[in-house]
């Protein structure tokens, strides 16, 4: 028999074990005083003349147990002031707090109940009602230090440049409550935030409070900055709420927290903390609560199925949310969703707000990846997330499991072989529903030889109502590799570990930016072309994963006539190379696409490597050479995005002069740090999704800027803030990860462009292969966006 320590080390396959060392020495601290921070407040806007009466409405949705407020939760408050569209944003109406008792506030709204008008109902939100934001305060960082140890790691000057900058944007992101703006249980008024005891790190834009899977690239990042008393902040929040509510909540807001989480990766921060600091005295207070989220997983989140491959049943993990009304950071987005036509019946709404919130439970909100199979056209109304059985939210739990095996002392073998038997199991799960190295085995089996073997060699979600796997690839492929679990075909054979990751090398000869959360343009957030900070990390940690034996050869080349497409299993992505998204390039005087098939579509394939790749390392093998182009790639995308938009750095990178600013309407801004990115441009920002681009940044303004759904005063302060959380967090985390590669990336110019906006290949030249595409309407809605966001 194994003891708890062997049959740990077969489990780990990649996971690191965690220091028992006492604490790391503390850096020089530099005092800094608290950022001054504006609160830019949203003003309500009419969208029709203010005396006309407001849209009938359809029946309001029950009342939710979850969330019992009358003014912040489904009712007919918040279904009135929904339908008259006051603000772009839905999540802006939420974040207010009342002026006024509970009480007074539905008096008021008693009163305009009847007939009511556009402008009753504007004047009663402006009467009834403060700004949003206000109940945060920004804190100093006591002990910071503006050159963290981390640089060391980076040789070349303009990537340790902006890493050292980005590192000091940790000081406009740290918050705290404000104590004296709180409604709490006085009566005198009510909010939705749900207030916290000590410092986080707010993620950016319209997501003003801590966010749950956002923290776990945030630490990331203060981890690498060594701002460790921050990292312990977040971690005590989150024990603070599963003390509270015994589950942690998807942000801070009683309207989206009471009954939905977001990916579970607490256990991990906890993790990495520890690992990092050396201090194991949190683990007294810490263990038992990494114990009840678990079990809350376990209680109201899994599922047995029975596997159609082998015939064994398997308990395996989903999102899904008990829900039946809009939700309400959300509302008229999902008012409108399921009051459209054709129209459902009341079974049918209740079922959707489910699946609505259900996909913010997952945290890609949302993608085609949640679509019934052969209802895709639907669009949301064809979600069928709690029919699926998510590969990365299991893989996720995997991990915590053996992470927390590790946490706990070796003398405690009866919690370590809990732990060791509860992520084996999840194991066998995940590689015997997920995984697929010959996806019409099944079929074939099943109705005889005459259906061609299709070799995948991917993992994918599974999918209770067809019993089968998901047609659909996407980056939550990679995240069982991230979690230590390396199928044995790929353990032991190089071409089939090269082709678990090929689209990757795909991605990085065919297209200018990284990789998308799927291969097909749906127009949703999570889908093509959008890619986004976590994932690019989940590759990179995926890659540092593989074993020596089957990642060591270089990478390999296709035909002379063929693409990189061609390295790819036959089927893997579900899609034939012409079906995949164009990549734009610029032909001379018009914007072209990029041939589809043979080598001319792998248009940054250039001595060696790729554009924006960073430089070949001799002897290096494919997987390294991969972590260095994407690595790279990643870093490309944030620098030049950052300086397209005003970013600067003295002595190592001048700002573009105004003509190239006005291009990106950022004369008078100072870098934008994107939550998402394009994999068709290196200084683009995604798009698409239920709000506008969410960044972080720095302006040079005597005032706000006012815009016609937001009005600032005009004595506000000049506002001082920068960077999105997560990409903050990756940006370090690759820095030090991959400082010795990185080199300074060739960000386009701005006016080389038959049409204006902020894309680019990254390739900073004028060959017709390397093009960037530009798209003034994409640049409007940015900016449009930049200008209305509430800031902190």
């Amino acid at each position: 028999m194994l003891t708890a320590a062997a049959a740990l080390a077969l489990l780990l396959q990649g996971v690191a074990a965690l220091p028992q060392t006492a604490t790391s020495p503390s850096p020089t601290s530099t005092n800094t005083a608290p950022p001054t921070v504006s609160v830019a407040t949203a003003v309500p806007s009419a969208t029709a003349p203010l005396d006309s009466t407001l849209p009938s409405q359809v029946a309001l949705p029950p009342k939710q147990a979850w969330c019992p407020s009358d003014i912040f939760c489904a009712g007919a408050l918040l279904q009135t002031v929904n339908i008259a569209h006051l603000y772009p944003d839905d999540k802006t109406f939420v974040d207010k707090p009342t002026s006024k008792s509970p009480q007074d506030v539905l008096a008021d709204f008693q009163n305009i109940s009847t007939g009511t008008t556009y402008g009753q109902v504007v004047n009663f939100v402006e009467t009834d009602f403060t700004g949003e934001g206000l109940e945060l305060q920004a804190l100093a960082l006591p002990q910071f230090n503006p050159s963290p140890p981390f640089l060391n790691n980076v040789t070349a000057d303009l990537p340790k440049a902006f890493a050292q900058t980005v590192h000091g944007f940790w000081t406009q992101l740290i918050r705290g409550t404000n104590q004296s703006t709180l409604c709490g249980s006085s009566g005198r008024c009510e909010g939705s935030l749900i207030p916290l005891n000590h410092t986080f790190v707010v993620p950016g834009g319209r997501f003003r409070e801590q966010y749950y899977w956002d923290s776990f690239w945030i630490v990331e990042g203060l981890i690498e900055s060594q701002l460790f008393d921050i990292v312990n902040d977040t971690l005590q929040n989150f024990m603070d709420e599963l003390d509270q509510f015994g589950f942690i909540p998807n942000g801070g807001r009683i309207y989206c927290d009471l009954n939905r989480s977001q990916p579970p990766l607490f256990i991990q921060m906890l993790a990495r903390y520890v690992e990092a600091s050396g201090d194991r005295s949190i683990l007294t207070r810490a263990l038992p609560l990494a114990e009840k989220e678990l079990q809350w997983w376990s209680d109201n989140r899994s599922v047995e199925v029975r596997s159609p491959f082998t015939n064994t049943t398997r308990k395996v993990y989903r999102y899904s949310v008990t829900n039946s009304a809009p939700r309400p950071e959300s509302y008229l987005t999902d008012y409108e969703t399921a009051n459209d036509s054709p129209q459902l019946n009341e079974t049918e709404r209740s079922a959707l707000y489910a699946e609505l919130a259900s996909g913010a439970e997952t945290g890609w909100d949302y993608t085609m990846r949640w679509f019934s199979a052969g209802n895709e056209n639907a669009g949301l109304r064809s979600l069928n997330v709690r029919n699926t059985i998510a590969v990365d939210l299991n893989s996720i739990l995997y991990r915590n499991h053996i992470l927390l095996a590790q946490l706990y002392d070796t003398s405690n073998t009866t919690a370590v072989n809990r732990h060791i038997s509860a992520a084996g199991a999840l194991r066998a799960a995940i590689l015997d529903l997920f995984w697929d190295s010959q996806k019409v085995k099944y079929f074939w089996l099943c109705l005889g030889p005459k259906l061609t073997m299709n070799f995948q060699v991917a993992f994918y979600d599974f999918v209770l109502d067809t019993n089968n796997r998901s047609n659909v690839f996407s980056a939550a492929a990679f995240y069982p590799f991230w979690s230590g679990i390396v199928p044995s075909q790929v353990a032991r054979d190089e071409a089939t570990a090269f082709q678990a990751f090929s689209s990757v090398n795909m991605v990085l000869n065919r297209y200018n930016g990284t990789f998308p959360s799927t291969f097909v343009d749906t127009g949703l957030q999570w889908d093509a072309p959008n890619t986004w900070p976590p994932h690019q990390y989940i590759i990179l940690a995926a890659l540092k994963n593989l074993p020596t034996n089957v990642s060591g050869s270089a990478t390999p080349v296709p035909g002379s006539d063929q693409s990189t497409f061609n390295l790819i299993p036959g089927g893997q992505l579900g899609l034939s190379e012409t079906d995949l998204p164009d990549q734009p390039i610029h032909g001379g005087t018009t914007i072209v696409n990029a041939t589809k098939s043979g080598p001319e579509a792998d248009i940054n394939r250039v001595n060696g490597t790729v554009l924006n790749g960073g430089s070949p390392v001799s002897g290096e093998g494919w997987s390294k050479a991969l972590q260095r182009e994407l690595a790279n790639r990643y870093f490309a995308s944030a620098l030049c995005s950052w300086y397209a938009t005003g970013g600067s750095i003295e002595g190592i990178l001048p700002r573009l002069p105004d003509d190239q600013l006005n291009v990106t309407h950022s004369v008078n801004n100072n870098g934008n740090m994107f939550e998402k990115f394009s994999n068709l441009d290196i200084d683009s920002a995604g798009r698409g999704g239920e709000y506008t681009v969410q960044v972080l940044m720095t302006f040079f303004l005597p005032r706000i800027v006012p815009s016609p759904h937001s009005p600032h005063s005009p004595n506000s302060p000049t506002l001082d803030q920068a960077g999105f959380g997560w990409t903050n967090g990756v940006v370090l985390w690759v820095a030090s990860s991959y400082g010795s590669v990185l080199d300074a990336p060739q960000c386009p110019d701005l006016l080389d462009t038959p049409v204006a906006t902020t894309g680019g290949n990254g390739s900073g030249t004028s060959d017709a292969r390397t093009m960037f595409v530009m798209n003034k309407s994409v640049v409007s809605s940015i900016v449009g966006a930049v200008l209305v966001l509430v800031l902190f």
